[in-house]
């Protein structure tokens, strides 16, 4: 498959991935190479990475904690500090081996230290692959609040390496094919349908198409509107009440094991019934939804007192206005509208719905 050429850096999938990295190593002549693992990666991901790699430079790694809840400035000032007093310079690189959170974290570092430094994302879950890892969004949470300090900096180039994959039990698969699942609804009827046919195969011969079409999809959104001003929004479905459901079970403990794409999808079915109630999304449309939800099996309740705080955390959310929260509704699969705002009694309805 072919690489994604961007203005500003690539993305190269498969058999393209060393060779380029090898390319540009060789050109760049790095002063110091950190990488960045956690421990899952380190175990698993590290040695075929770095079996890999031709560099006559100093190879550093850097290992931090595995895990969301240290997705955070505690986080990068020790990353920091290790890269500081490891010498790191301007001609330094930075290499983020590893999920969502090394990507969205390392990403940061790399942007900040030192102004920052050149930085290659090398994502190795699904979720990092097809999402965190594609268009250049990096940063960490603030206590249970996501994502609310970063910045947009694109790395160099990010390596899609599917071989990776083998590595992650189902339930992570799972996890990051929602990111896939919601790309559908918002671009792509055809493709949110091949995924339903999909049915969780993951070893399927399509699925590696299914990814870089995913890839494709994000890409193209971002490369449109990459500061979030406008279609890059679309994104975000799912995610102003999913973020939500994910701040309210970080806060309390609830659902202590809930993985990203879990309370997306989540949030995904609930903003399905307001895309229902305000936006034209017909009664198939949802129904399609909720069969796709229903099939994931998960058993998220909640009362009405954890409602009321999970649309509390929304007020936090990025895409809100002058106070207001803006969500991103379907007309239809693959047919979307951004800025929407809706009634909190409406999203409670919802909930009641999706509770049903």
């Amino acid at each position: 498959m072919t690489s994604i050429i961007n203005e500003n850096y690539t993305i190269h999938f498969g058999s393209e991935c060393y060779p380029a990295l090898n390319a540009f190593i060789a050109q760049k002549k790095p002063s110091t190479v950190f990488i960045l693992v956690d421990e899952n990666t380190m175990e698993y991901c590290y040695a075929p990475f770095i079996s890999q790699l031709e560099t006559v430079a100093a190879i550093e790694v850097i290992e931090i904690d595995a895990g969301e809840e240290f997705k955070n400035i505690d986080t990068c000032s020790g990353v920091w500090n290790a890269l500081i007093e490891l010498n790191c310079d301007r001609n330094s690189l930075f290499i983020s081996l590893g999920g969502g959170v090394v990507t969205d974290l390392g990403g940061f570092i790399a942007a900040t230290i030192k102004r920052g430094i050149d930085f290659i994302h090398v994502p190795t879950s699904l979720l990092a692959m097809v999402d965190a890892a594609i268009g250049g969004k990096n940063g960490v949470d603030l206590g249970p609040l996501k994502n609310q300090i970063g910045l947009i900096q694109t790395p160099i180039m990010t390596l899609v390496d599917p071989s990776f994959l083998s590595t992650l039990p189902p339930v992570q698969m799972r996890n990051g094919s929602i990111e896939m699942f919601k790309h559908g609804l918002i671009s792509d009827r055809a493709y949110w349908e091949n995924m339903l046919e999909l049915d969780f195969n993951f070893s399927s011969d399509t699925f590696e198409s299914l990814i870089y079409q995913s890839i494709i999809i994000k890409n193209d959104v971002v490369m449109s509107d990459p500061f979030e001003i406008d279609a890059r929004k679309s994104l975000n479905y799912g995610h102003t009440i999913g973020h939500a459901i994910e701040s309210y079970c970080m806060a309390t403990d609830a659902y202590d094991e809930l993985l990203h794409g879990e309370a997306v999808a989540a949030g995904i079915v609930i903003e399905s019934y307001l895309s229902h109630l305000n936006t034209g999304l017909s009664e198939k449309d949802l129904n399609q939804v909720e069969e796709f939800y229903e099939s994931l099996e998960l058993d998220l309740h909640f009362s009405k007192s954890d409602v009321e705080q999970i649309i509390g955390f929304m007020a936090h959310d990025k895409k809100n206005v002058n106070g207001e929260v803006r969500f991103v509704l379907l007309n239809s699969i693959g047919s979307y509208q951004i800025d929407c705002v809706v009634p909190v009694a409406e999203i409670r309805n919802a909930f009641k719905l999706y509770l049903s």
